[in-house]
């Protein structure tokens, strides 16, 4: 009787135990259930235009999958974390080879004794996979694990590459519709912002302005006797020229300046938080950036700037005016000077 009474505790015992297994499993696919439902393909993931928004997204889905700790997403240039650091990642040395087939790889990370005690809070497993967009592969999504259980739950597994599966073509387009819209506000021949985005910007950023009640000034400038330069050089090479004003241009603003070209060898530069003697230095210094070495063909440029800060009545067409009606005094009164507007 001992031993039937034995055994039964030992079966009630084992179904116990398979209960609970089959109760944590049910809640583990749950859990991966209701992590794909929110990043599924026809929600906002997919919807999502913004490629900072899909990379968040997609660390944190990965990151609630039973057994994930710390998550890495890598496309292109971008390499994102989320529970780990660049240290951490490094020592790890997980990448997916770029090999069309490959659905997974996985890694455990084994540690010698006399770390036994450091190991505990370091990465015990990783799981690298590939981001893959019309068959050709454009980065990795890797999970990594702390627990000594040393490997994913298949769920999980199936989980990471379904959610990569959706992930990859949601950022390839996000990605593309931002190089889209970027190529849509730059004037091709400078690189600048052109006259639809510039004018947009400074609207903008005079909103913000008023918001937090901080100065802006706006610098209106172009280039002295360009056309009779442009005329007797060629169009070709003045376009060459123009694209090295350009440059010029981007290598003396800040970087919270924002530089467009306006039309011809019309140029602007918004500088928010900035009064109007800083805007007069800035519009100086780009003046003398401009004529300090001489362009292809041995032509020197010399600058006539406007500059305006903006005041409490005005809208973006009234500081652009007077921003404007400066430089126009300014080439009235001799060229090759700044003029700020009163």
């Amino acid at each position: 009787m001992i031993e039937i009474a034995l055994i039964l505790v030992l079966v009630l015992a084992g179904l116990g135990l398979v209960a609970l297994t089959l109760r944590a499993r049910a809640l583990a696919d749950e859990r991966i259930r209701s992590v794909l439902a929110v990043l599924g393909g026809d929600t906002e993931l997919a919807a999502s235009l913004d490629p900072d928004d899909v990379i968040r997204r997609t660390l944190e889905g990965a990151a609630a999958l039973p057994g994930v700790d710390a998550v890495v997403l890598e496309a292109g240039e971008r390499r994102e974390l989320l529970g780990t650091t660049e240290e951490e990642v490094s020592r790890a040395a997980l990448q997916a080879p770029s090999h069309r087939n490959l659905r997974a790889l996985e890694v455990v990370y084994r540690y010698r004794l006399d770390e036994a005690e450091r190991a505990r809070n370091l990465l015990r497993s990783g799981l690298a996979v590939p981001l893959v967009v019309r068959g050709e592969p454009i980065g990795s999504l890797n999970a990594f694990s702390r627990s000594a259980a040393q490997g994913f739950p298949r769920e999980t597994v199936v989980a990471l590459e379904q959610l990569a599966a959706r992930a990859a073509p949601a950022l390839d387009n996000a990605s593309l519709y931002v190089e889209a819209r970027r190529l849509a506000d730059v004037d091709s021949l400078t690189g600048l912002h052109n006259r639809r985005s510039f004018h947009e910007l400074l609207g903008r950023e005079i909103a913000r302005a008023r918001r937090y009640e901080r100065k802006l000034s706006l610098i209106v400038f172009d280039l002295d006797n360009f056309k009779q330069i442009n005329d007797r050089i060629g169009h070709l090479t003045g376009d060459a020229v123009l694209a090295e004003v350009a440059a010029r241009v981007r290598g003396v603003v800040r970087e919270s300046d924002l530089a467009g070209r306006i039309g011809g060898d019309e140029f602007g530069v918004v500088m928010p938080e900035t009064g109007l003697i800083d805007g007069e230095h800035l519009a100086n210094r780009i003046a003398r950036t401009v004529a300090e070495r001489p362009f292809g063909g041995g032509h020197k440029l010399f600058v006539s700037a406007g500059v305006a800060e903006l005041r409490a009545e005005d809208d973006a067409t009234e500081l652009f005016e007077r921003a404007d009606d400066a430089l126009y005094r300014a080439k009235k009164a001799g060229k090759s000077r700044t003029v700020a507007a009163g």
